[in-house]
């Protein structure tokens, strides 16, 4: 049997956790140790090796694109489709084992996956009619509530009353949720994790036929797992040698959205006969950037431990860069990145990356101003445009008449002359009887109890439906899609729309049809769903898709948190100061300063050659001016890892150390070294350093009561003493 295609691409511990018995394993794998190879080789090591069947492996991933990536490099490597294997996020899977066992379950054969947005929608209504006002119990609250709840497995039924008041509205508010959902067949994401668990839980006979099924389960990104999601996976494997995760306790940095770091930790405790491999060899940084993360990350208690290493070589100083404010921030950056395109680098090697969303602005307008091309990650996507959406209602409403969401949607979308009012009183119907809109809508036109002109435009907008379901009846799934579009009256809708992009909004609506036409049916549908279910799973599954597209030629802005598995030649890390980076609410709170240092280390293994780290003397955020100290993650970085530069030149010494030898300043400054200033706000200095000629000339100056400061000379209106 030849198995080097599985064995020689891979180095010693690699190897290693490939080719391990079957048994609890732990893989510790540092950024850039190629931990998704060796998920995909021991799964090919088991199927070709180990002579396991491809039907009883399930491979659990966290992003739609990682298990795309996972099961095209699978079919790659072995030859074979991997149709047969489990593979996808925690949520579709979850979906699928609810579609296969909807009755177990308790839903309806046809309920319905709301994404983000649509949940959103529910929680308005919902908050209308028990008419509580919005602004003391904001929609976005209550959902972050609810989906907590559900993230922990806890029901509105669980949660004891204390007494507190607001504790006991938001507990009411989230049982008419629960109630609202039953009623229409509704299920938002968290609810599939939560109601998946349940149905193992409470269905012995549906558990064992899948502990029987799955001999091998296979986790990646173990450390960003939640309490539901763990709960699940023991579920599936207790009592079995056959959980292997992969993940990294020091790239743990959603807690924020209920990703829990003691997982990884208590899975030595719940699986106490595994093994631990730890993969520390990285193929993506230098060694310079290396040493700076491990020095950095080692200032975290209670981790695992591990040292990341290469042998690519040292690499280049980290450069470290004093801004005088936002403005001169941004200008360095764009100006190195406008030299690293003239040297022949391309605008997609190089990213920004920010603590805070709000950074972005000066950086886009400085590359606007400089003609750079760029994009911000994680803009719209698809499945998440405004028209899409609409479009995928009418779907839904074909395949489900009582999809409460989708027909507050598009009840009056076009405009068909049902307004708020006749919404509001079909909503008040539904909620008094129990029932759905769709059907509340019925009584009303039926018992005559609105205005003839709004009863015949409901009858209107109902018999459409009627007949859209009737007349896609045989129709393949993309004549299907096609014929919502045009019958509803949406693509002459934005054809019209000469102000808001309609054009773009018509070929938005084209691509839809299209990417109905290249949906491939036959993958992932063991439970023989629909065409139509199938892709609108598929549409809302999508939609809540964390990682975006991939990149044009344009450089790269974005969060720390969306840098996580994204690597570049040159990286810049910005606004590192104190209460920015690390952020003022993680300060007092060490178990949320160590997650701002775990981001640190993420930030920082990003880069794959040259690393900038930036940050302002003063900055205006948030409409406040503010004089912060450098970030305490810069004075944990050695000082042999480091090089400060300024605009115009370059000199090493440790940051936040005594000054170096001054430069020479330019003979035409009318300032000069050792010379008492005085400063409108700063009050009374001594010039330490000047640099920069004309507009760029600045110094650096240690003020009697606010220390040492970098200010532009053309702008500070320096009083000589």
């Amino acid at each position: 049997m030849d198995i080097t295609s599985i064995i020689e691409p891979l180095n010693a511990e690699q190897r290693q956790a490939v080719t391990a018995p079957s048994q609890p394993l732990l893989v510790l794998a540092g950024a850039g140790s190629g931990k998704t190879r060796v998920l995909v080789h021991r799964i090919a090591w088991q199927i070709r090796v180990e002579g396991l069947s491809p039907h009883s492996i399930l491979a659990v991933t966290f992003t739609n694109k990682a298990a795309r990536e996972m099961r095209s490099r699978i079919e790659e490597l072995l030859k074979i489709p991997a149709n047969a294997m489990w593979i996808g996020t925690f949520h579709g899977l979850a979906h699928r084992l609810l579609r296969r066992h909807a009755e177990q379950a308790r839903l309806p054969p046809t309920f319905q996956v709301m994404d983000s947005a649509d949940q959103l929608r529910v929680i308005k209504r919902l908050l209308s009619g028990m008419n509580l006002d919005e602004a003391r119990w904001p929609p976005k609250q209550v959902q972050w509530y609810i989906n907590a709840q559900k993230d922990e497995g806890v029901r509105a039924r669980h949660l004891p009353d204390t007494g507190d008041l607001f504790a006991r509205q938001m507990i009411a508010i989230y049982r008419a949720y629960e109630e609202l959902c039953e009623r229409s067949g509704l299920v938002d994401f968290a609810e599939l994790l939560l109601r998946a668990h349940e149905l193992l839980r409470d269905n012995p006979e549906v558990l064992a036929f899948y502990r029987q099924r799955f001999r091998h389960v296979h986790v990646d990104e173990f450390q960003d797992t939640n309490t539901i999601q763990y709960a699940w996976l023991r579920l599936l494997t207790e009592g079995l040698d056959n959980l292997f995760v992969v993940g990294d306790d020091d790239q743990s940095i959603y807690g924020w959205r209920g990703a829990k770091i003691e997982n990884i930790y208590s899975f030595q405790k719940h699986y106490p006969t595994h093994q631990l491999i730890k993969l520390e060899q990285n193929y993506r940084s230098t060694g310079n950037i290396l040493k700076a993360a491990n020095e950095v990350i080692a200032h975290n208690d209670g981790r695992l431990g591990k040292e990341l290493w290469t042998e690519s070589g040292e690499g280049e100083p980290i450069s470290v860069y004093a801004a005088f404010n936002e403005l001169d921030e941004a200008y360095f950056v764009v100006e190195r990145i406008k030299a690293w395109i003239n040297e022949g680098g391309l605008r997609s090697d190089a990213a920004i990356l920010y603590r805070s969303n709000a950074q972005s602005r000066q950086f886009e307008e400085k590359l606007v101003a400089s003609g750079i091309p760029y994009r911000v990650y994680g803009g719209l996507r698809f499945f998440d445009r405004a028209e899409i959406k609409n479009a995928l209602a009418y779907l839904r409403l074909i395949a489900n008449r009582h999809d409460d969401v989708s027909f507050e949607r598009v009840v009056n979308t076009p405009a068909r002359g049902i307004g708020a009012k006749t919404v509001d009183e079909i909503r008040l119907l539904a909620r008094d009887r129990s029932v759905s809109l769709w059907q509340a809508a019925d009584t009303m036109i039926r018992q005559g109890r609105i205005s003839a002109r709004a009863g015949n435009a409901l009858a209107g907008f109902m018999a459409l439906i009627e007949r859209l379901g009737e007349d896609s009846e045989g129709l393949e799934l993309y004549e299907k899609v096609r014929k919502a579009v045009e019958t509803s009256g949406l693509l002459d809708l934005y054809r019209k729309d000469k102000a808001e992009n309609g054009e773009e909004k018509v070929e938005n609506l084209e691509e839809l049809v299209n990417a109905a036409r290249l949906f491939d049916y036959n993958a992932d549908n063991e439970e023989n769903l629909g065409e139509l279910e199938l892709f609108l799973a598929h549409a809302a599954l999508e939609a809540g898709e964390m990682q975006g597209e991939d990149f044009d030629d344009c450089v790269q802005l974005m969060t720390l948190h969306s840098a996580k598995g994204l690597e570049f030649k040159l990286v810049f890390m910005v606004g590192l100061e104190e209460g920015l980076f690390p952020s003022l609410q993680s300060v007092e709170d060490p178990g949320r300063l160590e997650e701002e240092r775990r981001l640190c280390y993420v930030g920082m293994t990003r880069a794959m050659r040259s690393l900038y780290l930036t940050y302002a003397e003063s900055r205006r955020l948030y409409g406040r001016d503010s004089y912060p100290r450098p970030s305490r993650f810069l004075r944990e970085i050695p000082a042999e890892c480091l090089q400060e530069v300024r605009m115009r030149g370059t000199f090493s010494r440790p940051v936040a150390a005594a000054p170096a030898n001054p430069k020479t300043p330019a003979a035409e400054s009318r300032y000069r070294l050792g010379q008492r200033v005085s400063h409108a706000k700063f009050g009374e200095g001594v010039v330490l350093q000047i640099e920069g000629e004309g507009a760029q000339e600045r110094a650096q100056i240690n003020f009697r009561n606010t220390g040492t400061k970098w200010l532009m000379l053309a702008y500070a209106q320096l009083e000589v003493l």
